[in-house]
């Protein structure tokens, strides 16, 4: 195993272990949404909490059970996304869905950066029944974003 594979087995350990975001929170914003999202291939699940103020998520927090890989991308998205505006929050989320579809290589553009340990995910891309766990919390959040919208459009 080459050493960028061994930090990125690291990364995926380390927020599979110290979930960020883990417990659901009771939220103090003015739109809040809920989706919980079920793989039954293997089990992966997860109900992820969004709170939006205007265009910003001023929250994110999950609770859910499955693989380190479902896990530690619930972890991660919650660290990317916390107070991210709609807009970030939707490129980051495209930038993710590709590296998933990337198999196993790098995107190689600011998007890789704009991942930060997300990309430690990349080789999760080589398997595809994996994918899915992967992407378990990010379809959670586009499902929770559309639910806190629903209602504040045209506010």
């Amino acid at each position: 195993m080459s050493d960028l594979e061994q930090m990125y087995q690291q990364v995926i350990l380390d927020h599979a272990k110290a979930r960020h975001g883990s417990g659901l929170s009771t939220l103090d914003s003015p739109s809040m949404g809920e989706s919980h999202q079920f793989n039954p291939t293997c089990g992966d699940e997860i109900t992820l909490r969004v709170g939006l103020d205007g265009d910003k998520l001023t929250s994110v927090t999950w609770e859910g059970q499955g693989c380190s890989i479902s896990q530690a991308s619930a972890s991660i998205l919650t660290e990317l996304m916390d107070g991210a505006d709609l807009h970030q929050a939707d490129e980051t989320m495209e930038a993710f869905m590709a590296l998933m579809h990337h198999r196993g290589e790098l995107l190689g553009d600011e998007r890789d950066d704009l991942l930060d340990d997300a990309t430690a995910l990349v080789g999760v891309g080589k398997y595809p029944a994996r994918i899915k766990c992967a992407l378990l919390s990010w379809v959670a959040l586009r499902d929770a974003i559309a639910r806190a919208t629903v209602g504040t459009e045209g506010s």
